[in-house]
């Protein structure tokens, strides 16, 4: 088995051949917070990580457009979106 550990110790390198072995082993590995990457024949080709890990990597993220809009700027004037029919609401404000 031929296993490199790398980036101080966080996560673990191992041959596609040895994870298949192992495979139950590489899952808590990544379930308690310890990432592998898989590699075939020397290079990488996949990581494996725990859920939540994966959902933090894969969440929803605002777009540039949004997080302009709801930046609290007090020097600018109110944002009138009237003319172009879109109604926001402001995150800054309680309803």
């Amino acid at each position: 088995m031929t296993t490199q550990v790398t980036e101080a110790d966080t996560m673990q390198e191992t041959q596609l051949r040895d994870v298949k072995a192992t495979f139950s082993a590489v899952v808590d590995a990544a379930a308690s917070g310890r990432p592998t990457v898989v590699t075939r024949h020397g290079k990488p080709v996949a990581v494996v990580v725990g859920y939540a890990e994966w959902q933090r990597h894969s969440g929803e993220r605002p777009g540039f457009a949004d997080l302009l809009l709801a930046f609290p700027d007090p020097d600018l004037p109110p944002r009138d979106f009237a003319p172009f029919g879109v109604t926001l609401l402001d995150p800054f404000v309680a309803a």
